[in-house]
């Protein structure tokens, strides 16, 4: 773990591409997150294709043309975080980061994910609060908090 698009559960196989890249996605994050692959596995579909439906043209295509690397969490030696159940009860925070913004759980080592956009990271930040019951907390540039919700 985690998935690719070369390696992914077999229940995505069947899934149009850019259902089976944010279901891959979105599963990721939820194992990143401490959710067990049983948990992650039908969420992330469901949800992957809620957004399918619901999504521009342009965000269609922004996911088909996601390479491997957009779709997990590695550490620095390339391997996948250690799982933390704990962050479980944690908020997400979108937060300014070197490549654009962040999304990372409260306590969190490492972001779930970075954006070029601030409202991608929001957008992203929003999904994985509402898969686990918490709030979003959205920082200005200089690390103050802009928004509770």
């Amino acid at each position: 773990m985690p998935w690719d698009t070369d390696d992914y559960p077999s229940s995505f196989k069947n899934l149009e591409t850019p259902i089976r890249k944010k279901a891959i996605d979105i599963a990721n994050a939820m194992i990143d997150e401490g959710y067990k692959e049983g948990q992650a596995i039908p969420i992330a579909t469901e949800q992957a294709k809620e957004w399918y439906e619901n999504a521009d043209e342009k965000e269609i295509n922004r996911v088909k043309q996601m390479s491997d690397k957009n779709l997990k969490t590695r550490d620095e030696e390339g391997r996948r975080g250690e799982s933390r159940p704990e962050l479980l009860e944690k908020g997400q925070h979108v937060v300014a980061h070197e490549e654009g913004w962040a999304v990372k759980t409260e306590d969190a080592k490492q972001p779930s994910d970075v954006f070029e956009k601030k409202q991608e990271a929001i957008d992203r930040a929003k999904e994985i609060a509402e898969n686990k019951g918490t709030q979003v907390v959205i920082h200005k540039k200089d690390g103050s908090i802009q928004e509770k919700m």
